[in-house]
């Protein structure tokens, strides 16, 4: 299979204000717009896209209807210390504090209207023990 494209569809059972919750805080666009599904593309790349989709829809077959779970939508962004600035200051919730992982990222972890788990992530290099556990090129002090 040759995909063109590829992007995450929530299903949700509040469509406007899932998209407001991109909209606002991770600034998304609308290019597309229902009652039912709305597609959301990144004001930053184009080529970031996210989907609201009201999860009772005809078009999803009844096995798959109602609210996503067991998610997380992860987001490499250059300013994570930024983001998460501007997280706490609109009240989100932090469900993981910004910390920096051994595996080579600092990020945190917040949740969209309906759970949904949202990792700010920016890459930074490896611990230097992670790396040689894992036959990696161990970084430079």
């Amino acid at each position: 299979m040759k995909s063109l494209s590829y992007y995450p569809v929530i299903l949700t059972g509040d469509v406007a204000a899932t998209a407001a919750f991109y909209r606002h805080h991770l600034r998304f666009e609308a290019v597309f717009e229902s009652n039912w599904y709305i597609h959301l593309r990144s004001g930053e790349d184009e080529q970031v896209n996210l989907a609201i989709l009201d999860g009772e829809h005809a078009t999803i077959p009844p096995s798959g209807r109602g609210r996503t779970s067991g998610l997380i939508l992860n987001f490499e962004v250059e300013d994570v210390d930024g983001e998460y600035e501007r997280a706490r200051a609109a009240g989100l919730p932090i469900l993981q504090e910004l910390r920096d992982e051994e595996f080579g990222q600092r990020h945190f972890i917040t949740a969209d209207p309906n759970g949904v788990l949202i990792d700010i992530i920016k890459p930074i290099p490896f611990a230097a023990e992670f790396a040689a556990r894992h036959g990696m090129e161990v970084p430079q002090q």
